[in-house]
């Protein structure tokens, strides 16, 4: 799944630009397009507002074009729990995001710090 992909599908498709996207999320036109371009991954609350500024749920962001037939049960498990977290109010969705990114966060750091070690060696 790639999901710079779809945003910019899904926003070609609204037939909105990259400015009128960037500025109903306040974000800075460099990082917007290094999300769309695949370059980096966005963190879950960039997606949300994302998502609300092309006037989609989440589900629908992250969804392959794909049938779902075809999708594995790992990801059919995650889909339903993004289907459930939507249906969340927002201080219980902002607490799931900030458990999500500090785990990512978490990983993130530790898989630099072995790549640090590992060159270092």
């Amino acid at each position: 799944m790639d999901i710079g992909s779809n945003i910019k599908r899904v926003r070609v498709a609204k037939n909105l630009s990259q400015k009128e996207v960037i500025t109903a999320i306040d974000m800075g036109a460099a990082m917007y397009s290094r999300i769309e371009s695949g370059k980096t991954e966005p963190s879950l609350s960039t997606l949300e507002k994302i998502a609300k500024a092309l006037g989609v749920s989440l589900t629908e962001l992250i969804q392959n074009d794909e049938s779902m037939s075809d999708v594995n049960s790992v990801d059919k498990s995650l889909m339903e729990k993004v289907r459930l977290m939507e249906a969340l109010n927002d201080e219980e969705r902002k607490t799931i995001y900030t458990m999500l990114n500090a785990f990512i966060g978490k990983k993130k750091l530790k898989d630099a710090l072995s790549n640090v070690l590992h060159d270092v060696h």
